[in-house]
């Protein structure tokens, strides 16, 4: 099935802008494709959460206190996920997360995102 990897994590301050990366390491692109893709976070002594998804590529979905700020996309070729974040607030601080919409892959070690004031 393959491995979820993600990078591009780190510390910047408010209004700084970072891109993260998901690649599914080891997973054929057949089984890559038909999948919806989504970036999670969780933040300290908080629940993960769905930030955005994305299925085809004008079908992608944000969480409201992302919108306008964040924007997903994909590379079916390459087998990476994308998370393009502007603009970025403290309350963005977190650990974030790459899988499947349906949660239907074991969790990759995630990617620190420190926004700073």
């Amino acid at each position: 099935q393959g491995r979820l990897v993600e990078s591009g994590g780190g510390l910047v301050q408010a209004g700084g802008s970072l891109r993260l990366t998901c690649v599914a390491s080891g997973m054929i692109t057949s089984v890559f494709n038909p999948y919806d893709w989504a970036w999670y976070r969780q933040a300290p002594g908080k629940q993960r959460e769905l930030v955005a998804s994305i299925g085809g590529p004008r079908s992608a979905n944000y969480v409201d206190s992302v919108k306008g700020r964040f924007a997903i996309s994909r590379d079916n070729a390459r087998k990476r996920v994308y998370l393009q974040m502007d603009n970025l607030k403290p309350e963005d601080t977190a650990v974030y997360y790459c899988n499947t919409l349906k949660q239907a892959l074991a969790w990759g070690q995630g990617t620190q995102v420190t926004v700073g004031q």
